[in-house]
């Protein structure tokens, strides 16, 4: 049996300003109908956050329902879909009938009869090959109950357990044991965030801070692959090769410029998994960093080659100066207005003011030391700042606490 991990599309993105990344995702689904016809593949698995928000665009459904279409014609037997974090259940759910009839199998969130996120999937003589326990995004409601006064540990420990328990419950249903017995491989998916995986900055937190963090060893022994979702970096969990994230097909943020861009190819035989492969996605659009001073910022901008990609690049720009904000943004529109929108288009810009400190009274000195002005820090370095004066016991406990705010504003 041959199976391709994919995860983490967030179709319907809108970028910095609003800009669209439907020709990207569009290039990506039509790389992988291809991917899928060529490779053979059997089953597809998408482990959460096909789309970027509870409400997709009209656009995003479109892509969405196209490349459902398109893939009758690849040979791929089953598609397996499910829901994550950023998407919302009763829209995957929605057409979720309809499209079993495809052999699109659909798990929105935990179903209300546990069993039916069990999926015995055929073989190509229409015999029992697969079974997949297709386990979504666990919300708060599907892992605990809400206790009155719980501490931040006790919370973090009770979602923890509760995680675990959920993929020890899939693991002891009936079907799923005998079927491993007969010589079945089993796979689970899961869109979560496992201790020590490394995110970008485009993954929204769940469970706020650090809670609900699970490792390799939550998951049962049974599974011969778990296919994971939520992190958008390609990479294993706790060193396992068969516990992956297959990391998102695009860069959805300016963080995520260097990770490489994958899907996984995984071979079952004899009941274990055989073979894994990566294989990397060509990209449609470059997202491309430039910090430094105006001097190395501008030189990167003018000399930048955008060749082996049909869609223009675009561009973070940070400056690090001792010249004003405005004195800065006049240098910088000059370069910008002189480039080949076709090929480099900047969308975001940030002036770090290097400041140099000195003790009232004191002469100015030539080489004293440079340090970021106030606005250049984020919400959240100050307030670690601000910690600084509180009693080390209790800092964590507010950290948290700040967090949860931003999460929620």
């Amino acid at each position: 049996m041959r199976v391709l991990h994919t995860a983490d599309w967030h179709l319907g993105q809108r970028f910095i300003s609003g800009h669209e990344r439907t020709d990207e995702h569009r290039h990506f689904l039509d790389w992988l109908v291809q991917t899928v016809r060529e490779q053979q593949v059997e089953v597809l698995i998408v482990a959460g956050d096909i789309f970027d928000t509870g409400s997709p665009s009209n656009q995003a459904l479109e892509l969405y329902y196209s490349f459902l279409l398109n893939m009758r014609g690849t040979g791929c037997r089953d598609i397996v879909v499910v829901g994550g974090n950023h998407d919302s259940p009763a829209t995957l759910n929605a057409p979720a009938r309809l499209l079993r009839h495809l052999r699109v199998h659909v798990v929105g969130c935990v179903p209300d009869c546990f069993e039916d996120q069990v999926l015995v999937l055929d073989d190509a003589h229409c015999k029992p090959g697969l079974v997949v326990c297709a386990i979504p995004f666990l919300r708060d409601r599907d892992v605990r109950l809400s206790v009155p006064g719980e501490t931040a540990e006790e919370r973090e420990a009770r979602i923890k357990q509760g995680i675990a328990d959920h993929y020890s419950r899939c693991a002891e249903i009936e079907q799923v044991w005998q079927l491993k017995d007969l010589g079945l491989p089993v796979i689970a998916t899961g869109h979560l965030y496992a201790a020590g995986a490394a995110p970008s900055d485009s993954e929204r937190t769940i469970h706020v801070g650090n809670l609900g963090q699970v490792t390799a060893d939550h998951f049962p022994d049974i599974f011969d692959y778990v296919a994971l979702g939520h992190i958008h970096r390609p990479q294993r969990v706790g060193g396992r090769e068969h516990i992956r994230y297959s990391g998102s097909p695009i860069p959805l943020s300016f963080s995520e410029v260097d990770h490489p861009k994958e899907v996984l190819l995984l071979d079952f035989k004899g009941g274990c998994l055989a073979e894994l492969q990566s294989l990397l996605v060509p990209g449609a659009r470059r997202l491309v960093r430039f910090h430094g001073t105006l001097a190395e910022v501008t030189q990167s901008l003018t000399t930048y080659d955008n060749t082996g990609y049909h869609l223009p690049a675009w561009a973070d720009v940070q400056i690090h100066s001792e010249l004003t904000q405005l004195e800065v943004a006049d240098a910088l529109l000059k370069v910008i207005q002189e480039l080949d929108r076709q090929q480099l288009e900047v969308l975001a810009r940030r002036h770090f003011r290097l400041v140099k400190l000195r003790a009232l009274g004191e002469e100015e000195e030539a080489d004293a030391p440079l340090t970021r002005s106030l606005h250049d820090f984020t919400e959240r370095e100050v307030f670690e700042q601000r910690l600084a004066a509180e009693p080390e016991d209790s800092r964590a406990e507010l950290l948290r606490t700040f967090d949860e705010l931003l999460e929620r504003m």
